[in-house]
């Protein structure tokens, strides 16, 4: 257990640096993908800057683990960016930005890593978001992305198994940056307030274990509660 190893992509900011500090201080040894060149690995482990979008870069990625590390047990793809616009104003390349970082990224990472991860009988946590379920105006390439990684998280599931097993994790409103929440914006959610980066590291921690061997192909909403609300005009 002390020689686990995890990669994580999106490693430096937000959730995706939330996780690496739980695994780190849990015994893991630590892997992030950033492409922020800037990004900090945790005391155990190290940084990589990769276009999570690029199979070359991803290949090269993987490859340094297998020298380096020797094995990989984990895999969490939580790379992530959005691009807010009007439809009509959306571009193609725009549009294939989002769907590469977000979407492709998870089907590259994880056909590379397959090898490794077989061996290992290691666990994949992909990072969807209750946008797959719900939508806000102007987030048609981010939506469509995040749906994709719930249906690709089974289909792996399905296809990896029994050696690996892959979930998904769809967070809701979690606070990684920006102003503070209102108190009513804590109230809107049943769980009494808006989520924090260590609530999805807890969840992604315990897929990655032991103790979640007979969960594969699941996706867990992680969103206090919010889209199991009902909500009437007022």
């Amino acid at each position: 257990m002390a020689n686990r190893v995890a990669l994580i992509t999106g490693g430096g900011h937000g959730i995706g640096a939330a996780i690496a500090a739980r695994l780190d201080a849990d015994g893991w040894r630590v892997v992030i993908a950033d492409r922020d060149p800037a990004a900090v690995p945790p005391a155990n482990g190290r940084a990589v800057t990769c276009d999570v979008a690029d199979e070359t870069s991803v290949a090269t990625l993987v490859a340094g683990i297998a020298a380096q590390e020797g094995r990989l047990d984990a895999l969490v793809c939580n790379a992530g960016i959005m691009i807010r616009k009007p439809i009509a104003d959306l571009t193609l390349a725009e549009w294939s930005q989002v769907i590469g970082v977000n979407l492709t990224s998870t089907f590259l990472l994880v056909r590379a890593a397959e090898t490794l991860l077989r061996a290992a009988k290691g666990a994949v946590v992909t990072v969807a978001s209750t946008r797959a379920h719900m939508s806000e105006p102007n987030t048609e390439a981010y939506a469509a992305s995040k749906g994709g990684i719930v249906a690709l998280t089974h289909a792996l599931a399905i296809s990896l198994g029994p050696d690996v097993r892959v979930n998904c994790i769809s967070p809701g409103w979690i606070l990684t940056a920006g102003p503070q929440p209102t108190p009513e914006e804590h109230a809107f959610h049943p769980a009494g307030r808006v989520g924090v980066p260590d609530d999805i590291a807890a969840l992604t921690a315990f897929l990655l274990g032991p103790d979640s061997r007979f969960i594969t192909g699941a996706e867990f909403v992680v969103d206090g509660g919010v889209t199991r609300k009902m909500i009437y005009p007022e």
